[in-house]
């Protein structure tokens, strides 16, 4: 029992060796909170539906995203969210060699998204 104990102590401990460390610990997926000034407006990701505002998303953080606002009798308005490298996570992953960079750079696993709320202000359009 006690080998055992110790088998997969150390099994835990190398594990960052074999796999990246963003890829073993961070999130899969990110939260966005979605505003708009006036509320109700339908909310676009990427020309998907994700319903109206206020909306809590939970997105992956190794895309770009183009959130967009509609509601009847106001202009669209676009925002722009990024996917950015998590500098902590490489740090990390250089610490423990070449393959933990590897891994985490090709999963995307160490990307993080570049804003955690977009609130949009909508204007009356002219009619």
């Amino acid at each position: 029992m006690f080998r055992k104990l110790i088998a997969l102590g150390l099994l835990l401990m190398t594990a960052p060796l074999y796999f990246g460390c963003a890829t073993l610990l961070a999130p899969k997926t990110h939260p966005l909170s979605i505003a708009s000034e006036p509320q109700g407006a339908q909310v676009f990701v990427n020309g998907v539906n994700m319903g109206t505002t206020p909306v809590q998303l939970n997105l992956k953080a190794d895309q770009n995203y183009t959130i967009e606002f509609r509601k009847e009798g106001y202009e669209i308005q676009n925002h722009i969210v990024n996917s950015q490298v998590g500098a902590g996570w490489v740090i990390v992953d250089v610490l423990f060699g070449i393959v933990p960079v590897v891994v985490d750079a090709a999963t995307g696993a160490w990307n993080k998204l570049d804003q955690e709320s977009v609130e949009a202000v909508l204007y009356r359009q002219n009619q």
